[in-house]
């Protein structure tokens, strides 16, 4: 008689095998050494020599240099203002009692409802106020605040015990030392979390950058990808395709493979299980 389990861990197999055979597609193409193979199921077989002449191509004949430099100063530099304005609201959500806390916290949570395409017009409009209209920093604005970011440090610095910072308060402390010494390295999971959240998001940010960039060297991964993609389609060029797709993929999945255990017991931690 078959197992129970092992019928679940077939139909897993199976599911998991069709979910990644376009990723295995990609990754087998962008090592062909040649561009003839077309789209089919016998590329995935490894029947030829990889190289990676088409990564080199890729890499030369799209810029990516440009790309991966403007991406990483739009997706670390979000991060990095996040990472204070998510830890100081979370902070007062979590630890201080104002008249209205819990009203103005749902309220603030509500943006969480919004679909983005929404906010892009009036965004749009005060980025061109501002003069930030085609510049990097004109895409990282909307994104210094994050609904999300608050929800989840405000969870993490409610399952740390009160006891820690009464005993820094008593010892002197102020609010920001207690918060900078005590709170956040014990909230590091929490941080890794979002970071990863923030980090993917905003690597792959594909509509507001097309919005508000304008020249090609302030644009970013996505749009140079898209930019990259039109060139080599026209001469069915898939293996330098598949090549560009992954060298935007490659950082993302490295952190993701880094950090991906604490990624899951960062959420545990939180209480955001099940």
């Amino acid at each position: 008689m078959v197992r129970k389990s092992t019928v679940i861990a077939g139909l897993m197999l199976v599911i998991v095998f069709f979910w990644s055979t376009p990723f295995l597609w990609t990754l087998v193409a962008s090592f062909r050494p040649d561009n003839s193979g077309g789209i089919h199921m016998a590329s995935l077989l490894p029947d030829f020599v990889p190289t990676w002449a088409n990564f080199a191509e890729a890499f030369e004949s799209g810029d990516f240099a440009v790309y991966y430099v403007n991406t990483a100063i739009v997706a670390f530099g979000i991060l990095a203002i996040q990472i204070v304005t998510i830890s100081l609201a979370g902070y007062a959500f979590a630890r201080l009692d104002f008249p209205g806390r819990d009203f103005i916290f749902y309220v603030f949570l509500l943006q969480l409802m919004l679909v983005p395409p929404i906010l892009i017009v009036p965004n749009l409009r005060t980025v061109v106020d501002l003069g930030l209209y085609g510049s990097l920093l004109g895409v990282m604005l909307p994104y210094f605040a994050s609904a999300f970011g608050t929800f989840l440090m405000r969870q993490t610095f409610r399952q740390i015990p009160r006891d820690f910072e009464e005993a820094a308060f008593i010892d002197g402390a102020k609010w920001w030392q207690v918060l900078w010494h005590v709170l956040l390295p014990m909230a590091k999971p929490g941080l890794i979390a979002f970071a990863l959240v923030s980090l993917m998001a905003h690597w792959n940010e594909f509509l507001w950058p097309l919005m508000v960039l304008n020249e090609p060297s302030k644009q970013t991964l996505t749009i140079g990808l898209a930019s990259f993609a039109l060139g080599t389609e026209g001469g069915k060029e898939w293996g330098l395709l598949a090549a560009g797709t992954l060298l935007v993929m490659f950082p993302l999945l490295a952190l993701f493979a880094v950090f991906q255990r604490q990624f899951v017991n960062s959420f545990m931690f939180s209480g955001l299980k099940g």
